[in-house]
């Protein structure tokens, strides 16, 4: 995957317009209206149940999915934030890949983009948004998803995601509903990428791993869940992985136990979180789930705010093993009347 040099437009400090990520009051999937606030929001929207609705609002699926004939559905998806990096082609192509997740999350095919900007005009230079469009057209050629045209606004913030159409075989779909009892849980990407990226956007620091990890793309991932035989799965990012993991449990109907130890973390995680660059959304996510959560005795507060940790472009968290991917627990029977969907060890 190509870079772009690092003194873009967003890091030459002779253009004089300070750091990109200072321009947002949030960063990446971070910037997300806390779960239990949207749930609440969308709680009595009705007219979701329509023929030929697959997927739809019920189980906070990653898109919605419709029949249009028996062997083919089709996705729909958007997904936009500010900027969670300095740097401008950076953050497209971060934001690409996020918005690609969410089809990917489904088991389907992306087949077309749009794109999403809301613009600081009279802050920001066109030629920086150019450089954002870039990001995300490279990211999108390498899933073999085409990007045509878009809308964009004059805006207070900077902002930038896609929307996708894909499709996916209707017999095959991945979905929040469909986790089983008695499964692994696989991890596709560590997790941690919101701590570096609040370190980043308070010091400056530049955190190549996570650069790496939320341009990635989920699709052999997805590939490889759908070949292992995954009926459920989701992708990880602003509601952190226990936040993810307990939509999935409650649509389900299962628990989860998760073994704290075997995920997987970036590199510079760890660090960050002794250094207690912890985000608003992180704490707001463990606030959210912490009623449906048992901890053990020896898993301290610092592991719950990690795993809580608000991800961007984060990996996908399946039900089921998926070779070549760390198991970090398993789903299990869930009591009648039972407070807890998900056990930290």
């Amino acid at each position: 995957m190509s870079e772009r040099p690092a003194d873009s437009p967003a890091q030459d400090p002779a253009v004089g317009l300070g750091r990109l990520t200072s321009y947002a009051h949030g960063g990446g999937c971070a910037c997300k209206i806390p779960p239990g606030e949207l749930e609440d929001a969308v709680r009595g929207l009705t007219g979701q149940n329509a023929p030929g609705v697959l997927v739809g609002l019920d189980d906070g699926d990653d898109a919605a999915a419709v029949l249009v004939r028996p062997d083919l559905a089709v996705l729909s998806t958007a997904d936009f934030f500010t900027p969670v990096v300095d740097n401008a082609y950076d953050w497209g192509r971060i934001a690409a890949a996020n918005a690609l997740s969410d089809v990917y999350a489904m088991g389907g095919t992306p087949v077309v983009a749009i794109n999403l900007v809301g613009w600081p005009r009279e802050l920001l230079p066109m030629e920086l948004m150019s450089e954002v469009l870039q990001g995300g057209l490279d990211v999108a050629q390498l899933a073999g998803c085409p990007v045509i045209g878009g809308h964009s606004i004059d805006a207070p913030e900077p902002t930038y995601g896609m929307a996708v159409t894909g499709t996916a075989d209707p017999q095959r779909l991945m979905r929040n509903d469909a986790a089983r009892a008695g499964l692994p849980i696989t991890l596709t990407k560590p997790i941690g990428v919101g701590l570096l990226n609040n370190r980043h956007k308070t010091t400056g620091e530049i955190f190549p791993a996570a650069i790496e990890t939320m341009t990635s793309l989920n699709k052999s991932a997805s590939e490889a869940a759908l070949a292992a035989g995954a009926e459920a799965a989701t992708d990880v990012t602003g509601f952190g992985l226990l936040g993810h993991l307990y939509k999935m449990c409650r649509a389900s109907g299962v628990g989860a136990t998760i073994d704290a130890a075997a995920v997987p973390l970036v590199d510079g995680a760890a660090e960050a979180l002794r250094d207690g660059f912890v985000s608003g959304g992180t704490r707001r996510n463990l606030d959210w789930v912490r009623p449906s959560l048992t901890a053990g005795a020896d898993v301290p507060e610092e592991t719950l705010l990690l795993l809580a940790d608000a991800q961007t472009s984060g990996g996908l968290l399946v039900i089921g093993e998926v070779p070549g991917y760390p198991v970090i627990g398993e789903t299990t029977v869930l009591p009648e009347a039972a407070q807890t969907f998900v056990t930290v060890r």
